[in-house]
């Protein structure tokens, strides 16, 4: 037979995981590593584990039924992944595998103890560890326990944590494989962990060690808390010797037990300081092998280290390459364009080909580098400033840098900084014919670009789409527009502090900015309440609507009474907003024209929760609540001390901030309406490629830069294989959390809210806009499964301008991104809802169907005491 079923972890590279799995390719790669020690094994191949398979009874069936359980099923997943193990390990081991096996224990030593560890296919790669995921057996004894410990292994492939980690990773089982690592057993005096990048905070020069007494598994269990050191350059520079008061060791007969530790050793360290460096030095010859850094298990004996197990930690966020040695400190982009989802390929390249500051991407994120206006005196107060107002978890972060010394170079003083190219001399005057201005130029740019872009195809419109990229960048630094959009911020900003000093009020602009004119965000939430008035009398179109599984349901809308008028109110919606969708800075993310049935959930809301005419009523409301606000205020600023020149002030500010806060989210609505054009041009290439037989798909051009799309259209060639490596990278990318702030070390620097007016088991946050609200929170990840009643409270990682149809059947709004002037504050302000922003782990903290109370003129949630409704659904 050709099949190897057996080999020597010394036959072993790392390039063999579809032979021997992930843990068995690494432990083969660890023993060509000079001076470091692995214990002496072989492994048994995956095709051993598909010879099995075949013998299984009715296997086929099982899986398929497996495959198709729905992952938050438990039951029948528990069920379905007990019957596959028992087949599997009911299968005898066929007598030439058992055979082939003595003879790996013979040369060993048969009558040793050894380890008997699975190692899948899927498994210890740089994209998902799979950690915990499948069995291992150590002690075991004898050639009968090991074979019989083998077939535990391959069925370990069906526990049910690592069904359910499949299929929620997209994988499907019957591409993955069993093999099995067989090790002489180590009997260690220590063993532990060691991470040669900081698991915690990222940080690449960082390593930790953790160690214990007597075998791994007690650390690997929870059973006991390790000591922990920490080295940087050689040198330990933290330890914690912790009170070690279990272990486990290994029995005479087989097998493991739990045992005390003697009181005297409780409290020693487990090593030496020497020990710890001399460990961590190995661990830094495994990780320039395997180039990323790695998550090691090793065992203390003899007085050497001897290495089991080496994987890649999969949970650290890459560090943006700056092309030196440099230190280097990085200010996420997605945090201040609420979108921290990663992103394509050619998504990030035509945001950074769009953008007016250089960017370098990480993660499937895009980051600036503000190293050097950090490091000067003359810039770093301007930057700390700007920082705070968008997210003032970005600014303490960077301040926590800065206070370290060391890190950040310091630069001399020049005296007054440079204003950036974009400044005008003066501020732009209290009129609305400059808004007007401002609107009309962008409607005319994008009609411009929708009529030119037509007649352009191949490599000619390739090089079309770089002009409009500078075009459009122009666009961007007119110093108009940001003389208008800063206006209305100031006057904002103004209005709160002034206000807050002369009468005590908090946050007084949130409610004097109500219903401001000409905000294309808000209008655009208030249109879909028009929309659901056409709807909403019809019976039969509702039903169908409630009904609709896919995006093809406006062209049969016109077979129902009222259906014609509601795919005409719909398709007028899409005319004008058609171009939104949520992560709308990504191209690449599909748009509510490519799919209508995102905003539907909105529509069927607003049918819902809302009676004829709300837009309007609402509108006009907010309106005269602002009117009468600023009456209110000027009177009682009238009754003080220099009263009239205080509010003759106040009268000019909040004329300016009514005329121009609305025109802050006109810049993004002309950007999106631009990318949709340069999209769909750009998907008509893709269209051709496919035709001409170079892709397969138009979508895998999302996976190259626009530079290399270019390219495919030149040559009519494309790297398939890079575009399925780049696949792979964006499915791992999405399972990481990008930091605001990341170093080139790799340190995800934490900002924190360094306050004391927060109740203790509160959630603080940003108050962005005024009020206290008390309702139920529905956690929402995904605005097209949002199901919301009036009066719940939104929870979500952050609201780009997508989410503001939903912000009209909600009472409150907490994000875990955000600042003052971001999209989801203004809008929260427009329509009155009390919001707190930036409040860290809020999605995970509340959990969907609780009541909470949120303080949105003070900054912060709190999670009341009660039971959530029975048909409340959890959001995981």
């Amino acid at each position: 037979m050709s099949e190897r079923y057996v080999l020597g972890l010394q036959e072993i590279d790392e390039t063999q995981v579809a032979v021997v799995g992930g843990k068995g390719a690494q432990l083969g790669a660890l023993t060509r590593i000079e001076g470091v020690r692995v214990p002496d094994g072989f492994c048994v191949t995956t095709d051993a584990f598909r010879r099995i398979m075949a013998q299984a009874p009715s296997i086929g069936d099982r899986l398929d039924r497996l495959s198709c359980a729905d992952p938050d099923d438990r039951e029948a997943i528990r069920t379905l992944s007990a019957e596959v193990r028992r087949a599997v390990e009911e299968v005898p081991v066929p007598h030439d595998l058992a055979t082939a096996v003595g003879r790996a224990l013979a040369r060993s030593d048969e009558r040793a103890a050894y380890a008997v560890r699975s190692s899948a296919t899927a498994e210890d790669l740089p994209t998902a560890s799979f950690a915990g995921q499948q069995d291992t057996y150590l002690n075991v004894m004898g050639p009968t326990a090991v074979l019989r410990h083998i077939s535990r292994c391959w069925a370990s492939l069906f526990t049910e944590r690592a069904v359910t980690y499949r299929q929620r990773h997209g994988i499907d089982h019957r591409t993955v494989h069993m093999a099995v690592v067989v090790q002489r057993m180590v009997l260690p005096e220590v063993s532990g962990i060691l991470f040669t990048a900081d698991p915690v905070t990222g940080n690449r020069k960082v390593a930790t060690v953790d160690a214990g007494f007597g075998l791994g598994e007690a650390l690997v269990s929870g059973l006991v808390n390790p000591d922990v050191f920490k080295v940087r350059d050689g040198e330990v520079v933290a330890r914690t010797i912790a009170a070690k008061q279990r272990a486990v060791d290994a029995l005479p007969a087989g097998g493991t037990r739990e045992v005390a530790v003697d009181e005297r050793r409780q409290k020693q360290p487990t090593l030496t300081d020497a020990q710890v460096v001399e460990l961590v030095e190995l661990g830094r010859r495994i990780e320039a092998r395997f180039g990323r850094p790695q998550d090691i298990e090793w065992c203390l004996a003899d007085d050497g280290f001897q290495i089991v197990q080496s994987r890649p930690i999969t949970t650290l966020f890459p560090v943006p390459e700056a092309g030196d040695q440099e230190n280097h400190v990085y200010v996420s982009v997605g945090h201040g364009q609420m979108m921290t989802d990663a992103m394509k390929p050619l998504g990030l390249s035509m945001w950074r080909l769009t953008a007016l500051v250089p960017m370098l991407e990480a993660g499937g994120r895009l980051f600036v580098d503000v190293t050097s206006r950090l490091a000067s005196p003359t810039t770093r107060a301007g930057l700390l400033d700007a920082m705070g107002k968008g997210d003032p978890l970005i600014r303490d972060a960077l301040e926590t840098l800065l206070d370290r010394g060391g890190f950040v170079p310091s630069l001399p003083d020049t005296g007054p900084g440079e204003p950036p190219a974009h400044a005008a001399p003066a501020p732009v005057e209290t009129d609305p014919a400059v808004v007007t201005e401002l609107i009309e130029r962008g409607q005319a740019s994008v009609a411009a670009l929708e009529r030119d872009i037509r007649t352009k195809t191949g490599p000619e419109l390739f090089d079309f789409l770089l002009e409009a990229f500078e075009e459009h960048k122009r666009e961007l630094g007119d110093p108009l527009l940001h003389q208008a959009i800063t206006a209305g911020m100031e006057a904002t900003w103004w209005l709160n502090d002034r206000l807050e000093e002369w009468l005590g009020e908090k946050n007084a602009a949130d409610t004097l900015t109500l219903s401001a004119p000409g905000n294309v965000t808000s209008e655009m939430g208030l249109a879909l309440l028009d929309v659901a008035d056409v709807i909403r009398p019809h019976p039969e179109v509702v039903a169908f609507l409630q009904g609709v599984e896919d995006d093809d349901f406006l062209a049969d809308l016109p077979k129902l009474p009222g259906g014609t008028e509601a795919r005409d109110a719909i398709e007028a919606y899409l005319d004008r907003y058609g171009m939104r969708c949520v992560g709308e800075i990504d191209i690449t993310r599909p748009r509510w024209r490519e799919r209508p049935g995102t905003v539907l959930p909105a529509i069927l809301d607003n049918v819902r929760n809302f009676g004829p005419g709300a837009a309007a009523r609402r509108f006009e409301q907010g309106r005269q609540t602002a009117l009468r606000k600023a009456e209110d205020v000027l009177a009682r600023l009238r009754a003080l001390p220099d009263g009239e020149r205080r509010a003759d002030e106040t009268r000019r500010m909040i004329d300016r901030v009514r005329t121009f806060i609305g025109y802050r989210e006109y810049p993004k609505y002309h950007i999106v309406s631009r990318y949709f054009l340069y999209k769909q041009a750009l998907l008509e290439e893709a269209e051709r490629l496919v035709r001409a037989g170079v892709l397969a798909e138009r979508e895998d051009v999302f996976h190259l830069t626009f530079e290399e799309f270019h390219e495919a259209v030149r040559s009519h060639q494309v790297d398939h294989g890079l575009i399925r490596r780049r696949e792979e990278d964006f499915r791992s990318y999405q399972a990481l959390t990008p930091p605001r702030v990341l170093t080139s070390d790799g340190e995800a620097v934490t900002g924190a809210y360094r306050r004391d007016d927060v109740p203790a088991g509160a959630l603080a946050g940003l108050p962005v806009s005024a009020g206290t609200v008390e309702g139920r929170a529905r956690v929402v990840l995904d605005m097209a499964e949002a199901d919301l009643e009036a009066g719940d409270i939104l929870v979500t990682p952050y609201t780009d301008p997508s989410w503001s149809p939903l912000f009209l059947g909600i009472t409150g709004l907490v994000t875990e991104v955000g600042g003052l002037m971001t999209h989801g504050a203004v809008i929260a302000r427009e329509y009155g809802l009390p919001a707190v922003v930036g409040v860290e782990g809020a999605t995970r903290l509340i959990r969907d169907g609780q009541r909470i109370r949120v303080h949105g003129t003070d900054g912060y949630v709190e999670i009341l005491p009660g039971v959530r409704r029975q048909d409340d659904k959890s959001t995981p």
